[in-house]
């Protein structure tokens, strides 16, 4: 690659064994299959989702190490509604424990955590956590981790064509 487009992309070259490898600024998790993953083991899907926060832990300290600059995580999409409430509730157990058990570890790691995605619909508790994890990190400028939960790209391509349409006619589209 060449130091122009080493510079657009943000990539950094790191020494490692005499060698060299290209270190991106962002990367993006798509955090599925777990369920599956248990399931093919003959495990409970619950316990796959488990694990997947466990290799979650290992993963944004690794980005951290590498000096990655942003890694988002995609890990509940608006589609998720659909599963079983067993499931959810499981999947909302995990997010509450997460957030309570690692917040501190990631705000003396200096990673700066932000969510994306819509919070209108969610249990009061958990809007209050991910509250609190954005504003115990704001000011950190280490990794910044981009949790991507209740997203959903059908949801944002309408969110944003009410948007446009309202900058267009010039009205308020929170109503629309």
């Amino acid at each position: 690659m060449s130091d122009a487009a080493r510079s657009r992309s943000g990539a950094e070259l790191l020494p490692q064994g005499g060698g060299s490898f290209e270190v991106p600024r962002h990367v993006a998790i798509i955090m599925d299959g777990n369920g599956r993953w248990a399931a093919a083991r003959g495990l409970p899907r619950v316990e796959g989702h488990r694990r997947g926060v466990e290799a979650l832990r290992r993963t944004v300290r690794a980005a951290g190490d590498l000096g990655i600059a942003y890694l988002t995580i995609f890990s509940f999409s608006s589609e998720n509604w659909s599963r079983p409430p067993s499931e959810i509730t499981d999947l909302m157990g995990l997010l509450r424990r997460f957030i309570r058990k690692d917040l501190a570890e990631l705000h003396k790691s200096n990673v700066r955590v932000r969510i994306i995605g819509e919070r209108d619909d969610l249990d009061r508790d958990i809007c209050l956590l991910l509250q609190e994890a954005e504003d115990l990190t704001r000011n950190n400028d280490g990794l910044t981790l981009v949790v991507a939960f209740n997203y959903g790209a059908r949801r944002e391509i309408a969110r944003a064509a009410r948007s446009k349409s309202g900058q267009l006619i010039g009205t308020n589209t929170s109503s629309l």
